[in-house]
């Protein structure tokens, strides 16, 4: 199993030591932290081996690549998390009725398509998680979230046009961050991205295999491309190196962007980066 740059301890004193600095950490999968004036948002963590006991002696393990980069228990000092769609990886009840009950004034933003479903696998107040849709927007903690649809494989939209798979635009001091979650190439993508000036984009690169018998995602190559086209200053690629059966190299995202000319960062899991 692969072992995070940080993690647990070490994971936690990296967090102490930068806590003056615009940070983002790689949590695994589609989970990022990101740190700015003592405040802390989580993107889509999944901390816990649910999927895993989840899908054990099945025709579809889980098997996971990568070690747990920190219990859920530890971060007590969250501020909000972000979901991006029901999927567990991404809406994981372990990890967030966890750190429910560490956070007690932790908010939860999610696609207002989702609420009913959120609340049953959360088994919370309907009325507690903040919804968001297409251009809707919300600041929580001094963070203004922008909600911007994602195609997992398609745009899924309820009875009133609301989005099951929605991306965030995260705007916070002088940087502005987009996170799809899952999400492929749609009509319009780039046009929606081009209206915002992104200084980081967290994309996931593990492409489309229909033989997984899971939705796809951009692979790496449009991944870089995707920045590239839409002028994003930095793209870290992400949604890999969880799941022995639905993983990528991220080589092939490399190459483009170096053809490219896009600026780009690999991390770890557990491992960090100070924006600047």
């Amino acid at each position: 199993m692969i072992a995070p740059f940080l993690e647990g301890a070490a994971f936690l004193r990296d967090i102490a030591e930068h806590r003056d600095a615009a940070r983002l950490w790689w949590l695994g999968q589609s989970g990022f932290m990101i740190r700015w004036q003592n405040r802390t948002l989580l993107l889509d963590p999944y901390l816990s081996d649910s999927l895993t006991r989840k899908y054990a002696g099945t025709d579809k393990p889980h098997v996971r690549m990568t070690q747990q980069v920190v219990s859920p228990a530890a971060l007590d000092f969250i501020d909000a998390v972000v979901s991006t769609h029901n999927h567990t990886d991404h809406l994981d009840g372990d990890t967030l009725q966890t750190l429910r009950s560490v956070n007690k004034d932790l908010a939860l933003i999610i696609p207002e398509a989702n609420r009913a479903f959120v609340a049953n696998r959360l088994r919370c107040d309907p009325g507690w998680p903040i919804g968001l849709d297409d251009g809707m927007h919300v600041t929580v903690a001094g963070l203004r979230f922008t909600g911007i649809p994602s195609a997992h494989e398609v745009l899924h939209t309820n009875e009133q046009g609301q989005h099951h798979f929605l991306g965030y635009i995260v705007r916070f001091g002088p940087w502005t961050l987009y996170h799809p979650g899952d999400t492929m190439l749609y009509d319009g993508l780039v046009k929606r991205l081009q209206r915002w000036t992104i200084d980081v984009a967290l994309l996931p690169i593990n492409g489309r295999d229909p033989t997984r018998r899971v939705a796809g995602n951009l692979s790496g190559i449009e991944a870089a491309r995707l920045a590239h086209d839409t002028g994003i200053r930095l793209v870290i690629p992400c949604h890999y190196d969880m799941f022995e059966f639905n993983t990528a190299s991220p080589d092939a995202f490399v190459r483009e962007a170096r053809s490219l000319g896009q600026s780009y960062r690999i991390l770890r899991n557990g491992e960090g980066l100070t924006l600047r």
